[in-house]
């Protein structure tokens, strides 16, 4: 036998042993009945090719790969749902961060303009206080001369009222 010959027969003999351990007969229904109809397709089917193997290992295979082919499906319809719902998830939380950032960003923009506004209104009223104070620089003189005077008074009237 040559190599690539001696791996086919070994992988057939495993999926004839994987096949004899679930205890599985495609000729058998699950009463125990033997249904004709699948074998007699089966018959025409590989009597027509002529191969080491049995039907019943093929039959039995091809059995196997498909038991695993379902499995295997639904395993990813498992996974595109759980895909789905965790897809589904996010979107939700991201409109909900997003609908919350707006309204942040509403806030703060509300905020600022309050805050501009009360800012203009100070800086106005700082202009309106200079412009008044622009002369009491003359007025801070007349009360300068105004004090001199007050206390040299002052002085006159100590010196008079004190008797030596």
């Amino acid at each position: 036998m040559e190599p690539k010959e001696a791996t086919t027969s070994e992988t057939l003999d495993h999926n004839h042993q994987i096949s004899q351990e679930h205890n599985v007969d495609p000729h058998h229904d699950l009463d125990g009945n033997i249904d004709t109809s699948t074998r007699e397709t089966e018959d025409t089917f590989f009597s027509s090719t002529s191969s080491p193997i049995s039907q019943k290992e093929i039959v039995r295979a091809v059995e196997v790969v498909e038991r695993d082919s379902l499995a295997i499906a639904d395993s990813f319809s498992s996974l595109f749902a759980s895909l789905r719902i965790a897809l589904s998830e996010v979107s939700s939380r991201s409109v909900d961060h997003v609908q919350c950032f707006s309204d942040a960003a509403g806030r703060l923009q509300e905020s600022a303009l309050d805050t501009a506004t009360k800012g203009n209104l100070y800086i106005n009223s700082c202009l309106r206080l200079n412009e008044e104070m622009r002369g009491i620089d003359t007025l801070a003189m007349q009360l300068k001369v105004l004090r001199r005077n007050v206390d040299a008074l002052d002085t006159a009237v100590n010196t008079l009222v004190r008797f030596p």
